[in-house]
């Protein structure tokens, strides 16, 4: 009897053995013939795109106290969150290729050493297509179109100008911005002072008579009139008093607003490019109106 057992027990042990042996390999984060669930690119193969942007530069982008209306958390900023028109396209385009969003705030100077020092992945802060900047980095976009227009107040001598040529008093821009190296210095009859550090600095001024006018794009002025109904948007667009280009190619690189890779990444650049035509120009104008409804009052 304890030889038949024995057997018994040998036979099921054998069987054991051979059925573990013809099992498949268990998928493992050592074994790289696993099936990724998201495109894997260069700077992305953690699966996850780190998008670099202010978050103090409404509508494009703000900080905010909780995750309400979609905001995500600022990876170095813990509990404050990040929200805006480029949260919300850094999202559609996560979405889409199933990456995980890291949002970090850096000065808007910085966004480009961050990038090419590999901090970031890439940067989604409303940055101008301009020749000047993709001289340093390559760009996917545009992923918004935003037109230059001056902001003054209602009871400002600007309120009623119809061309840029006849703007008095002192105006200022956001530094590192083609508003104010290129666009103030047409205002001709204008005392220029100096560059505002962040685009909240820029409206500071003008609301606080430091300026009489600003200069920025549509969607800086919109959301900034819907938070103060004193504020007055000039848009000198498609007249003889608009802002002057060398050729409608140039006035294309600063209107166009895209988003910042490091040079060279082209993989990483289609798929941004992709994303981002899938989603389409409708798309655009609907997430900006979005955007300006939920940004914070301060």
């Amino acid at each position: 009897m304890k030889k038949f057992l024995s057997l018994i027990l040998a036979l099921a042990m054998t069987m054991s053995l051979v059925a573990c042996g013809s099992s498949e390999p268990a998928p493992s984060a050592e074994n790289n013939d696993a099936p990724a669930d998201f495109l894997v690119v260069p700077g992305t193969e953690d699966g996850v795109l780190t998008v670099g942007m202010e978050c103090q530069y409404a509508p494009y982008n703000w900080t905010q106290l909780t995750d309400a209306n979609g905001a995500v958390e600022i990876a170095n900023n813990p509990g404050a969150y990040a929200n805006g028109y480029d949260v919300m396209i850094a999202q559609k385009i996560c979405e889409k290729y199933g990456w995980e969003l890291e949002v970090m705030a850096l000065e808007w100077g910085g966004l480009t050493p961050a990038i090419n020092a590999g901090t970031i992945d890439v940067a989604i802060a409303g940055q101008s297509m301009t020749a000047e900047r993709m001289a340093e980095v390559d760009m996917a976009g545009p992923y918004y179109y935003a037109e230059i227009v001056c902001l003054t107040t209602k009871d400002n001598a600007n309120a009623t100008a119809n061309s840029v040529a006849v703007l008095t008093g002192n105006c200022t821009a956001q530094s590192g911005t083609i508003w104010y190296n290129s666009c103030l210095p047409q205002a001709t009859q204008a005392s220029i002072q100096a560059a505002a550090e962040t685009a909240p600095a820029m409206i500071m001024a003008l609301e606080s008579g430091t300026a009489d006018f600003i200069c920025t794009d549509m969607p800086t002025a919109t959301a900034a009139v819907a938070k103060n109904d004193n504020l007055v948007v000039l848009n000198f667009t498609g007249t003889d008093g608009d802002f002057q280009f060398a050729d409608e190619t140039e006035r294309a690189e600063n209107v166009n607003i895209g988003v910042s890779v490091v040079k060279g990444n082209t993989e990483l650049q289609k798929a941004l490019g992709d994303a981002l035509a899938e989603i389409g120009a409708d798309a655009f104008n609907t997430i900006m109106t979005q955007a300006i409804e939920v940004q914070p009052e301060v």
